[in-house]
């Protein structure tokens, strides 16, 4: 049954603060904490909802040093996308850019449970899953500005990182064409048994896409081991779900596919969805991962983000569920670090912020004859006439 516009509201806003519990008391300072591999157990404060599997368990075995590393990567991740709004309004990123600020928990909660073998393939919001499989500042920054050293050279902007050493097969502009692709990678993993799975990641505009369901469809007829993530921000295109689909339970659109909702504002909680979605795919095929988040920006830098949705909302979020938030809160109160220390890290996230602009900013721009490279494969290109057929004007690497 569709949710109501208020019910919907209300449940955005739902605090999720609750209290954890640990298998040990640990004060340490930060350095001690960082290196130290004591194990703790924390309960998730949201409970994961499930369709046609079990649950996995709510407590989630952890250790300083992962919560300490959550705490520095979403920080950077944050601080990264707030400096990519400012490069934009200074008109020196074109073209698109959608920002991932306030759903970093699932990009660093799914790279806690899987390796770098496994594949992960998204949609245009990618900069922090580049970043998080493995990519350099740098590369962001000259990528978003046109610059060689972006990780794309400066050809794909915003919409089109990629890391093919880290099995991260790019950010995609057409609503939901990444899914059938990611279930492609499935069936190349299947085919050479190497025991890695794919995470396909989608937006809760994209559920509704003809394409996915063909492409869960086969993948379940093959037991293909891919993870469907639709990552529920709860805005499509300016538009909220309760007036885009008739069932926003999207973890259960598979009908014959199992799901599980998971809190994607808590990383604890993406990191336990994962590691289950990636043992149950490699066993059984197919699970979609339903990511409860928020986009704290609108849908790309052209879309305010405030004429859909109330700032009293926004704000409300930012209060009760920024995962940031909660992961500080979690270390302070366990003495793993003081608001000094964690407030000291994120100095010097802000510097290695600027100092990668500033380096992008130096970098030069691709040369012209790069219009040119990767579109035929080498060897198999073409040759360009002028119009009286005569004249050979290039030749296509």
């Amino acid at each position: 049954m569709a949710l109501s516009h208020a019910a919907s509201r209300s449940n955005l806003l739902k605090p999720l603060v609750a209290g954890f519990s640990y298998s040990s008391s640990l004060r340490r300072s930060i350095s001690s904490a960082a290196d130290n591999s004591s194990s703790l157990t924390i309960e998730t404060s949201v409970p994961f909802t499930a369709h046609k599997c079990d649950e996995p368990s709510r407590s989630v075995e952890t250790n300083p040093k992962e919560l300490l590393g959550f705490f520095r990567d979403m920080a950077l991740m944050r601080r990264m996308e707030i400096a990519a709004d400012s490069l934009y309004k200074a008109k020196l990123i074109r073209g698109f850019c959608h920002l991932y600020d306030g759903q970093e928990a699932v990009a660093v909660g799914m790279e806690a449970a899987i390796t770098k073998k496994d594949a992960i393939i998204t949609a245009y919001r990618d900069h922090c899953t580049f970043l998080g499989r493995g990519g350099t500042l740098l590369q962001i920054f000259a990528e978003l500005m046109g610059r060689q050293a972006g990780c794309s050279r400066g050809k794909g902007g915003s919409m089109h990182f990629y890391k093919k050493d880290a099995c991260f097969y790019g950010g995609h502009g057409i609503v939901g064409a990444q899914v059938p692709l990611g279930c492609g990678v499935a069936f190349a993993q299947k085919y050479s048994k190497d025991e890695t799975v794919t995470f396909a990641l989608y937006g809760d505009g994209a559920a509704n896409q003809g394409q996915l369901f063909e492409a869960l469809n086969i993948s379940a007829l093959w037991d293909l081991p891919v993870i469907l993530v639709c990552e529920n921000n709860h805005y499509g295109m300016g538009t909220a779900e309760w007036r885009a689909a008739k069932s926003p339970a999207y973890y259960k659109r598979g009908d014959y596919v199992p799901g599980l909702k998971v809190d994607g504002m808590d990383a604890l909680a993406v990191k336990q969805a994962c590691k289950f979605a990636k043992e149950h795919a490699l066993k059984n095929g197919p699970i979609i991962l339903e990511m409860d988040t928020y986009r704290y920006h609108g849908h790309s830098m052209s879309d305010p983000g405030s004429t859909y949705r109330t700032r009293d909302e926004i704000s409300g979020v930012r209060q009760e569920r920024d995962p940031i938030e909660r992961i500080r809160k979690l270390i302070v109160s366990y003495d793993l670090a003081t608001e000094k220390e964690l407030k000291d890290i994120e100095k010097e996230v802000r510097k290695e912020v600027d100092e990668a602009i500033a380096q992008a900013k130096e970098n030069p721009l691709p040369d012209p004859s790069e219009l040119f490279t990767n579109v035929y494969v080498k060897g198999f290109g073409t040759e360009s006439f002028g119009a009286d057929r005569k004249e050979l004007r290039a030749v296509l690497p």
